[in-house]
């Protein structure tokens, strides 16, 4: 834990990692409102499934582009422009309601928009990071930004809940208190530095630019073991939302809106993995520590459809986010500690796709959870998590080191600004 904040010392990187909190919080706030207004306009769960949908769709179709964008342009404005544009959606949803016009159509439209913005800023935001850091802080920083995504998740939900609930707030308010937190974001960006890529005449074009990353990645053994196992360790553990809710009502007795008690359960374990894990995600021993989050986590899912009761679901639960928590931090952190730096933005836009798929696969896992119920659909996910951890880690562990700039610097050094 003791150097588990050092790249906060950086003061760039600090204000850097503040307005991450703020736009995150931001956006975990919007998939509880949406899901809320979209279920009280049409009584229907799949109304909910659909207003995701259009966020899935938009950062799959367009995940690789803002990976290569983040690589030929300023993260700092890619940030901007991608922010301002989330912003602008939740302001005009806000509005809609307020007026008491707004249909469904409109939350997944807005819904497609902010999955089109989180495309390109997450990328350029995970890139930006790791242009700040030389070689021996980058695993920390980018680690400290899982930090702040696992945090949001914890008090997020609980905000959103509240505005809603207050008849003086309700949802417009909360779409408007998350545009404003936007504003707060972009405000921030002013004191962080950027470099300009360099002019390059000769660069491909964008689709140029995706096809040099996919044969980055593919030819160097550890990034392509480490982003198939992501992103199998994603579609298979975050789907598992899909039936939580089925699990609480139908086999535990619960009402369905409990589920919330259980994803903070989860996320709280997750920070704390993540608070454990930041200091070490540029030692040797991240590797190690990194497969053994992963079989914890698909464990802790496992025994999650086991539980007998409530209350001693919330074990397992925990135990799911401190697994997925310390496999997400390190993943995160090792790609890029390990990347050539001219591909930051595409190889963090590949990882990134593993969220867009776990949006579309959530569908099928539950139809498998009509199917055959619950508990057995979280034992099959967790198996399936722990065997992948099995088969792939092994290989990771066998592969060189990825080869990269060598930089040998000891303390954060600041980037020039170009803009």
């Amino acid at each position: 834990m003791g150097s588990s904040f050092i790249a906060l010392r950086y003061r760039p990187f600090l204000i850097l990692w503040i307005g991450s909190l703020t736009s995150i919080t931001a956006f975990f706030m919007s998939t509880i409102v949406q899901a809320i207004v979209a279920f009280d306009l049409t009584e229907r769960n799949s109304a909910v499934g659909i207003v995701l949908l259009g966020n899935g769709l938009a950062s799959a179709l367009l995940g690789p582009f803002g990976g290569a964008v983040a690589d030929r342009f300023s993260k700092k404005l890619v940030n901007v422009i991608g922010q301002f544009v989330t912003m602008a959606v939740f302001l005009v949803i806000g509005i809609l309601i307020a007026a008491d016009r707004v249909e469904l159509w409109h939350l997944v439209a807005g819904s497609f928009f902010t999955g089109a913005s989180f495309a390109f800023i997450g990328p350029a935001r995970q890139a930006w990071v790791a242009e700040l850091f030389d070689q021996d802080l980058r695993g920390n920083a980018i680690a400290l930004n899982q930090v702040a995504l696992n945090a949001s998740r914890i008090w997020a939900p609980a905000i959103a809940g509240f505005m809603v609930s207050w008849a003086l707030i309700g949802a417009a308010g909360a779409y408007f208190a998350m545009a404003v937190l936007y504003v707060v974001s972009q405000f921030t960006l002013i004191w962080v530095p950027s470099k300009e890529p360099a002019p390059n005449p000769d660069r491909p074009s964008v689709l140029g630019d995706i096809a040099a990353g996919v044969r980055y990645v593919a030819g160097e053994p550890r990034l392509r073991w480490m982003t198939t196992l992501f992103f199998l360790l994603i579609l298979l553990g975050l789907s598992s939302t899909t039936v939580l809710p089925g699990l609480v009502e139908n086999e535990l007795g619960r009402d369905a809106e409990e589920f919330s008690i259980l994803a903070t359960a989860n996320a709280i374990g997750g920070l704390i993995a993540s608070l454990l894990v930041a200091g070490i995600a540029s030692s040797p021993r991240a590797l190690p520590i990194y497969a053994a989050g992963g079989i914890l986590g698909g464990i802790g899912l496992a025994l999650t459809g086991l539980a007998p009761t409530f209350l001693i679901v919330l074990v397992p639960m925990f135990v799911f986010g401190v697994g997925a928590g310390a496999f997400q931090t390190l993943n995160s952190a090792i790609i890029v500690t390990e990347s050539d730096p001219a591909y930051f933005g595409r190889v963090s836009s590949f990882t990134f796709l593993a969220f867009a798929g776990f949006l579309l696969f959530s569908y099928p896992v539950g139809l498998l959870g009509d199917a055959i119920g619950e508990r057995p659909t979280l034992v099959i996910l967790g198996l399936l998590s722990v065997a992948a951890v099995l088969l792939v880690a092994p290989l990771i562990a066998r592969a060189p080191a990825v080869r990269r700039p060598g930089e040998t610097a000891t303390e954060p050094q600041p980037a020039t600004a170009g803009d």
